[in-house]
């Protein structure tokens, strides 16, 4: 199945079984924490965002002043993010785009930003993810920067979860340097996992490294989410230990997910 194919069979079901489940929200509340603190101004940003899914983030952002051009490979992700921008804003905009053809893609201006929310970055090999480091230097303005929400080759939480049910195959799974299946709101999506130093690497030519958070060390993966649906107070303690552990940049090559930015040289 091809990758559009894959996210549109999801597209449909993908803010009842993340956006809008627990987990997915207090997730995404410590992306937000990450952007307001350390990469988001007063004044308006010009943002482009890859892989919007079904658009959270975008009208998230449009809605703090920002001036955001949401895309994503899948026709059928972007017709649920249009439809969510019931008041028309001018300030936010929603397209089709395949970021391994980013360099082909003409915009009327450069970005102060560009932003990619849990795991888009992901779906590209290794020599894609090259490529697309060094074509959104050329879409950024001068020290310009890439906010990335990106999944380690580690999640601690993860291999404890398949060790304590024997599954060790899985519980080690994200350690390769090959791509492995991952379910996607159950569609298989090819996968590939990158440590803080590969993205640090892999951009050294065009981008500078600033920091990285952990997102979801203490705060489960999202497939967990049906056990701590009806155990809130369990999941409100790990999000109070998650913001102890937030403030560690050195677990997030351990988490469920890692935020990490890099400037334009």
């Amino acid at each position: 199945m091809l990758m559009t194919e894959s996210f549109d069979t999801a597209a449909s079901a993908y803010d009842t079984i993340f956006t809008n489940s627990p987990i997915g929200k207090l997730q995404r509340a410590f992306v937000y924490d990450f952007l307001s603190k350390h990469i988001l101004k007063d004044e308006p940003l010009r943002i482009l965002e890859i892989n919007c899914g079904t658009g959270h983030d975008a009208l998230w952002l449009s809605d703090k002043g920002h001036n955001v051009i949401a895309t994503d490979i899948s026709p059928k992700m972007v017709a649920v993010a249009s439809a969510k921008n019931t008041s028309n804003s001018p300030r936010v905009s929603f397209s089709r785009l395949d970021i391994n053809a980013l360099d082909q893609t003409s915009f009327d201006e450069s970005f102060d930003l560009i932003f990619s929310n849990f795991g888009g970055l992901n779906c590209l090999s290794p020599a894609q993810l090259k490529l697309f480091l060094a074509a959104a230097a050329r879409k950024l303005k001068p020290q310009g920067k890439i906010a990335a929400v990106i999944m380690p080759k580690a999640c601690v939480l993860e291999s404890l979860y398949f060790i304590a049910k024997g599954h060790l195959k899985q519980a080690f799974r994200r350690r390769t340097k090959t791509s492995v299946i991952a379910n996607v709101d159950g569609v298989g999506v090819k996968t590939w996992y990158y440590a803080p130093k590969d993205i640090i690497q892999f951009g050294k030519a065009d981008f500078k490294y600033n920091r990285k958070s952990p997102i979801g060390f203490c705060i489960p993966p999202s497939y967990l989410d049906p056990f701590f649906k009806n155990k809130l107070s369990l999941l409100n303690a790990l999000k109070r230990l998650e913001r102890l552990c937030y403030r560690l940049p050195f677990l997030a090559q351990y988490s469920d997910h890692y935020i990490i930015s890099i400037s334009k040289l």
